[in-house]
């Protein structure tokens, strides 16, 4: 199945999840999944949660950041994928000068 996020409307989301700024993205939903391709400006983020019933990948396609999770701190760059299982809590920011784009999968239990 072909997932053309270029054809998709993009979805603007203010203060997604506590986060400055906002969160643009692209989404297929199905009910089992959340896949997605988002973009932060430069100084926007997307707030610390927990997540309580599923885990999220995010692979980074372009610009650089930074991850809170659990408490400690990772840079991200494009061509780096975070994980985040079921039960641990996480941030993205976007520290650098360009958007940082990623592309996110979430389960949906």
């Amino acid at each position: 199945m072909l997932i053309d996020f270029d054809s998709m409307e993009e979805t603007v989301i203010p203060h997604f999840k506590g986060g400055e700024r906002e969160l643009a993205a692209r989404m297929y939903m199905d009910g089992r999944n959340k896949i997605l391709r988002g973009r932060l400006v430069s100084g926007a983020s997307i707030g610390g949660h927990t997540h309580d019933t599923s885990s999220e990948i995010i692979f980074v396609l372009s610009g650089t950041g930074r991850v809170l999770y659990d408490g400690g701190e990772e840079t991200v760059t494009a061509g780096q994928c975070h994980y985040c299982p079921k039960g641990h809590t996480h941030s993205l920011i976007n520290d650098g000068p360009e958007d940082l784009t990623f592309f996110a999968v979430v389960p949906e239990q």
